[in-house]
């Protein structure tokens, strides 16, 4: 005579979740992992059905351990494989960002067309995307771009002087 599951479900069910709790302390894993083992439970015939559920559910819970364990050490690899973030000291951060400020008013001081082609160029435009942009002819853009950096440079130092001189 084939096995009642849905009887024994209602009758053990509540007890394999319980179980089941014990084995991996959340309560949602341990209800998911109930159900398996009942879907698994549909392909068998077994003599004593609650003793042979409960063997299933502590190999699955047992499973999950073993899975589990292998992540968190799989996470630990990673963990060690990547170096940690660097931080600046704070004075070098300072003078960073003094850096980056300069450089900024530097472009503004630079003429629009400059600008545009100096910008468009360090976020990776090629000379054909630059010309297509700023209507210039393709064979200037070497040329454009080299008289923007040298006047970046110039406007760049200009403002160091001016700075130092003001500190």
């Amino acid at each position: 005579m084939p096995t009642d599951w849905s009887a024994i479900y209602r009758t053990t069910f509540p007890d394999l979740v319980r179980f089941l709790y014990r084995k991996v302390w959340e309560a949602d894993r341990a209800q998911d992992l109930a159900q398996e083992v009942f879907v698994r439970a549909l392909d068998h015939d077994p003599e004593h059905p609650r003793a042979w559920l409960f063997t299933v559910a502590a190999n699955l819970a047992r499973d999950e351990a073993r899975s589990a364990i292998r992540q968190r050490r799989h996470l630990a690899l990673i963990k060690t494989e990547r170096p940690a973030p660097l931080v600046p000291p704070p004075d070098e951060e300072l003078e960073q960002r003094e850096q980056h400020e300069a450089v900024r008013a530097a472009l503004g001081d630079l003429g629009e067309r400059d600008r545009e082609v100096l910008l468009l160029w360090d976020a990776g435009f090629d000379y054909d995307e630059i010309a297509h942009q700023t209507g210039l002819a393709r064979g200037a853009i070497g040329t454009t771009l080299s008289r923007a950096r040298k006047r970046l440079v110039e406007a760049y130092r200009s403002r160091e002087g001016t700075d130092a001189a003001l500190g």
